[in-house]
């Protein structure tokens, strides 16, 4: 009777191997597989008669050798399980991805246990190891990351011109004052706004107001640098941060977005208005103590701009 007890037990234990959800895979310590469920058979398409005997490595060329036998012969050493999980490395073997989130993923996400398997005789000579299908559970938390990423984003942009918002921009500004202060790098400032805008948003309207900021803020993104900080300071004042640019490059700046605004076209019915802008340029110097100081000197040479009849640039005077 106990002997008949052993061999039901068994044919449970091989039927529950055969019908769960997860990759089962028994190999000898040379790598070669003995066990090979329906999990494996289904989503490899190698049946188990095909699988038998062949080494890992060649059924799965994709897995780097050196360092699953080193993964594999630690955990056979330390008698203990060894994990590997998808966010350190997406897959162990690539299977294709059956699960109902269309689009999102073609490869399957795994996570893996490395479980070395005693004999009788307490000497291990296999190793199981155990395949999960975790690709909704990674695709879950990457949709959640980029969500976190894109609401982090809009947080720190301005909703109608996706410039910097002025909090964000200021914030920018003081780190890079104190990273000029230490190393004594260049920097400028470019501050400017669009002329006579409360006449242009009395006469045609809001919503050709705030189309005619979008406008003045796309050519800005267009010849900002990467390295450069944009943001919509206020109504229809704008500030361009530029790193490591000295006064002369910030006046050429300022006056290739000048000239840009001025070509600019707004249609509106049968007309096509135009706008133009005044600006003020300053540059870092010692003897600032703070970043507002550049942000005070910037709009004294913005306004400075306006006396002179608007549609220019001003350069700041220097300390």
């Amino acid at each position: 009777m106990p002997a008949q007890f052993d061999i039901n037990e068994l044919h449970w234990l091989l039927d529950i191997v055969q019908s769960i959800d997860v990759g089962v895979v028994v190999m000898d310590r040379d790598y070669r597989i003995e066990v090979w469920n329906s999990f494996m058979e289904n989503h490899s398409g190698i049946g188990s008669d095909e699988a038998a005997r062949k080494s890992l490595f060649e059924l799965f060329p994709e897995i780097e050798p050196n360092w699953f036998k080193k993964k594999v012969e630690t955990a056979v050493m330390l008698g203990t399980r060894a994990f590997t999980i998808w966010e350190q490395r997406p897959n162990l073997v690539h299977f294709k991805s059956y699960q109902p989130i269309t689009g999102l993923a073609d490869e399957m996400y795994q996570n893996v246990t490395i479980l070395p398997l005693r004999s009788t005789s307490s000497i291990t000579d296999h190793v199981c190891l155990i395949i999960y299908d975790v690709t909704g559970v990674a695709i879950n938390k990457r949709q959640l990351e980029s969500a976190n990423t894109q609401l982090r984003e809009l947080a720190l942009r301005d909703g109608l011109t996706g410039l910097l918002n002025r909090r964000y921009w200021e914030e920018c500004l003081e780190r890079e004052f104190a990273r000029h202060m230490r190393y004594q790098s260049p920097g400028s400032l470019v501050m400017f706004d669009i002329d006579h805008f409360k006449r242009f948003n009395d006469t045609y309207g809001h919503q050709l107001g705030d189309e005619v900021i979008r406008e003045v803020a796309r050519i800005t993104k267009q010849l900002a640098r990467e390295t450069d900080f944009a943001g919509r300071y206020g109504g229809e004042e704008f500030v361009v941060l530029l790193p490591d640019t000295a006064i002369e490059g910030a006046m050429q700046f300022a006056e290739r977005l000048r000239h840009a605004v001025a070509r600019l076209n707004i249609d509106h019915m049968d007309e096509v208005l135009k706008v133009t802008v005044s600006l003020g340029v300053t540059e870092l110097h010692e003897g600032m103590t703070t970043h507002q100081e550049l942000i005070e000197v910037a709009d004294k040479a913005l306004y400075q701009s306006k006396e002179k009849g608007r549609n220019c640039t001003t350069q700041a005077e220097a300390p």
